[in-house]
């Protein structure tokens, strides 16, 4: 019962993360992401850091996040199974920090956000380890930390 509980509040995490910011969102929609509506019901400014991106880069890494949150769907799934090794397989091929996400890390200008991606990749390589252990209490806390990362990065930035 207290595994399926905790399995429930990770689901609702991976459910309420933000994928990205959609330009074409409706007035209050954007809240939480840096936009919303004020006080007075007038639009605020979404004052979160351009990465600057543009065309095909911009896409790729929109399809990145979407990748990684689809990676934590995946660890969320297997750990209600009680799948701890195909879980780690896909925290450490999916969200660690493989040769190409170093690469692509280093691609980034802006360095506080290269900075906060490699940790976020970095968190990944220690969920897989984590999850290894097949303790859930701590499987669950280190997929905590590593959504911490997401939530700061897109509290943060924008594309």
């Amino acid at each position: 019962m207290k595994t399926s509980i905790w399995i429930s509040v990770a689901a609702a995490c991976v459910l309420a993360l933000p994928v990205h910011a959609a330009e074409s969102m409706g007035p209050g929609m954007m809240h939480g992401m840096g936009m919303g509506m004020g006080m007075q019901g007038k639009m605020q400014a979404d004052n979160r850091i351009s990465l600057g991106l543009k065309g095909p880069q911009k896409q790729h890494q929109l399809a990145n996040m979407r990748a990684h949150l689809e990676a934590v769907s995946d660890i969320v799934d297997a750990l209600s199974r009680g799948e701890f090794d195909q879980a780690s397989d896909t925290a450490s091929r999916k969200l660690g920090m493989t040769p190409q996400m170093k690469m692509m890390c280093n691609s980034f200008k802006q360095d506080d956000f290269r900075t906060l991606a490699f940790s976020f990749h970095e968190s990944g390589d220690e969920l897989a380890k984590v999850l290894k252990t097949h303790d859930m209490s701590a499987s669950l806390q280190a997929l905590r930390t590593t959504m911490q990362f997401c939530t700061t990065c897109h509290s943060t930035y924008r594309q």
